[in-house]
């Protein structure tokens, strides 16, 4: 089994996210990037299931700047075998990389894709649906645990009413959940091997994908700060101050 790995380049979930002073977007400048969190735990899971006999060949791709092939290399020394890059300097929205992921899948022929739910930059947990719709496959989203099993996978994913779990016809597409599993860190030995690993480069006219953005960011700006709140002595005192502000009627 040949598993696809899409892995997005994203501002570290530990640096506090600043906007720039022209209010155009958040500043990148001198910020440390690192490997989407849902993407690293997609990456680990197929790993696991190598490790198991199971995967035959990962491939890690991404989609973005040039330095994206520092997330590339990051999954190879984490245990994918090789990557594809493509390259732009354009702000990719998730239809025109669901389109790219589409293109590579047709390409390389995968049994199952697996991705991160959604990305920390923008949140829009769309990718994996729109991949899915293009290819015409099986999808399992917010999958907590993923169970191949011939030409079938068992996807157990977390619903409003607990837990669902789907058996999906591969080739299949599956996005993954926090809970899923804890992603490995990469050894010294692994960092070193993942240098020599190859990693294709391409472009989005490669694919005939068209990448031009569909939406205008208008501003970009800071939550409002929270205010103060304020102390009362009594209950009476507490339920008026409610009244006041229309919390109670």
């Amino acid at each position: 089994m040949k598993i696809l790995v899409p892995v997005k380049r994203v501002v570290d979930y530990n640096v506090k996210v600043r906007v720039k002073p022209d209010q155009t977007g958040v500043e990148l400048a001198n910020i440390k990037m690192s490997m989407n969190p849902f993407d690293e735990i997609a990456v680990e899971e197929a790993i696991r299931l190598k490790e198991k006999g199971i995967a035959t060949e990962i491939v890690a791709v991404s989609i973005g700047v040039q330095q994206s092939q520092e997330t590339i290399r990051t999954a190879l020394a984490m245990g994918a075998d090789r990557g594809i890059l493509v390259t732009t300097d354009v702000a990719v929205e998730p239809l025109a990389v669901a389109k790219l992921l589409a293109k590579i899948a047709e390409e390389e022929q995968p049994q199952l894709i697996i991705l991160g739910k959604q990305a920390i930059d923008d949140d829009s947990n769309q990718t994996g649906q729109m991949l899915a719709a293009l290819l015409g496959w099986a999808q399992g989203t917010f999958a907590s645990k993923v169970e191949p099993s011939g030409d079938t996978v068992n996807v157990t994913r977390e619903v409003d009413g607990g837990l669902e779990t789907l058996t999906l016809k591969l080739p299949a597409i599956v996005t993954t959940d926090l809970r899923l599993n804890e992603p490995r860190y990469a050894s010294l030995p692994n960092i070193m091997k993942a240098k020599s690993k190859p990693i294709a480069a391409k472009t989005p006219a490669d694919y005939g994908v068209d990448v031009t953005p569909r939406l205008t960011t208008v501003k970009v700006a800071e939550p409002a700060k929270r205010q103060a709140g304020i102390k009362v002595k009594t209950v009476d005192e507490l339920i008026d101050n409610l009244k006041s502000v229309g919390v109670l009627s």
